[in-house]
């Protein structure tokens, strides 16, 4: 990348113009960088845009190399108390295939007093005001650092985070108080539920159908394990834990059979069925514990058979303490008197699990996300940019709000 130079420090030439935040969040929009394509050629630019004095850069890449988080820092090192603000989002969006469009996703558009475009809410507009606020700092004026940390499919499972939080080795170079900017409408979210997905794999003998003693019907003992998950899961909406309180909508553990995969054709006997599963935590559960549950759920339907249970995908549950400081700022900031909770998984249960202190914060809501026509007020996209340039006055400059 020009300007770059090796083990993440900028060279200081070749600056791209700084852009207006409205302008940069359409640069971002015009990346198709939907979960199933690479996030590279976003996280370049990116990259180059914030190729300036003082600004360092650093990438934590897949396994692949194919996708990457980008981890940016301006002003001088946190020290041992981490201060200072990280400013967290995914660079990845959903697919947008349905023709209910009504104009190109990858266009950022204004209608009326919104603007519409794949990711408005969900969240490329919380990342052009995050980056732009780095790009537009004078480092050498920070007293405590401003750092982005933005990472690839969030969309697949929190996934970059996952990668993150495994294999970085230096959490404590970046601030531990952490915005994470998922859309909730400007609200301060302390909880969420985590999501575990799981893959039953039963195997039979194939065989052609008019003679199934040859054979053995891997679909049949696959559809009475389905049955023993549906027991599981009246089972759990039944149970309620200390954290139920705070999720009135669905205050207990989900179990839902997503998928189902089995047969080559209606001549042939299956020789192998896939059941796919989901399952909503809350916050104070493990995922071990719910995977014994189902293991000990489908075992004795499948006695004899030849199956397995494989983890797909694991998104910690999230709780942060209500009387933090970060949370009661942000609560102050935008008059908010109640806690917040959501029903979805971010990169905040990874994060906070290697030292991280998260609020889940952003503008839009998740009511538009992952649907045709998502858009963002463009009112609150610029009220989220006039709090964030508060955050940093008081985090990193050390003034007062």
């Amino acid at each position: 990348m020009p300007g770059t130079k090796a083990g993440g420090q900028t060279s200081g030439v070749l600056h791209l113009p700084l852009l207006d935040d409205t302008e940069l969040f359409r640069r971002l929009v015009a990346f198709d960088s939907v979960s199933r394509n690479s996030n590279l050629p976003l996280a370049d630019f990116i990259a180059e845009y914030l190729d300036r004095p003082g600004v360092r850069l650093a990438r934590n890449a897949s396994a692949d190399d194919a996708k990457v988080n980008l981890i940016v820092t301006a002003g001088p090192d946190p020290g041992g108390e981490r201060r200072g603000l990280t400013l967290s989002g995914h660079t990845d969006v959903v697919p947008a295939d349905e023709p209910e469009w009504e104009s190109d996703p990858f266009t950022l558009t204004r209608r009326g007093d919104s603007l519409y475009g794949r990711g408005a809410a969900d969240m490329k507009g919380f990342v052009a005001l995050a980056v732009n606020r780095v790009a537009q700092c004078d480092p050498a004026r920070l007293r405590h650092p401003v750092a982005l940390l933005l990472t690839y499919d969030e969309e697949l499972g929190t996934l970059g985070a996952q990668r993150f939080a495994e294999t970085w080795d230096r959490p404590e170079t970046l601030p531990r108080h952490t915005l994470i900017g998922e859309p909730t409408s400007l609200r301060a979210v302390r909880m969420h539920k985590g999501h575990l997905k799981l893959v039953l794999s039963v195997d039979g003998v194939s065989a052609h159908s008019g003679y199934p003693h040859l054979g053995h019907n891997a679909i049949e003992p696959a559809a009475r394990a389905i049955l023993a998950l549906a027991g599981l899961r009246a089972e759990l909406e039944r149970e309620r834990s200390s954290a139920s309180a705070h999720f009135p909508e669905v205050p207990f553990v989900t179990l839902t059979v997503t998928m189902i995969h089995g047969g080559a054709a209606i001549n042939v006997l299956p020789d192998r069925c896939e059941v796919s599963i989901g399952s909503r935590i809350l916050p104070d559960m493990s995922s071990e514990s719910i995977v014994e549950r189902i293991r000990a759920a489908v075992a004795p339907p499948l006695e004899g058979e030849r199956w397995q249970l494989d983890l797909a995908g694991d998104s910690p549950p999230f709780r942060f303490d209500a009387e933090h400081p970060l949370h009661r700022e942000l609560c102050e900031a935008v008059g908010q008197h109640d806690s917040r909770s959501v029903g979805f998984a971010t990169d905040a249960g990874w994060l906070q699990r290697v030292g991280f202190d998260c609020v889940i914060w952003g503008p839009g809501t998740i009511e538009v996300a992952h649907k045709p026509n998502e858009s963002l007020p463009l009112a609150e996209f610029h009220q989220a940019g006039t709090l964030l340039d508060r955050l940093i006055d008081r985090h990193c400059l050390g003034q007062k709000a």
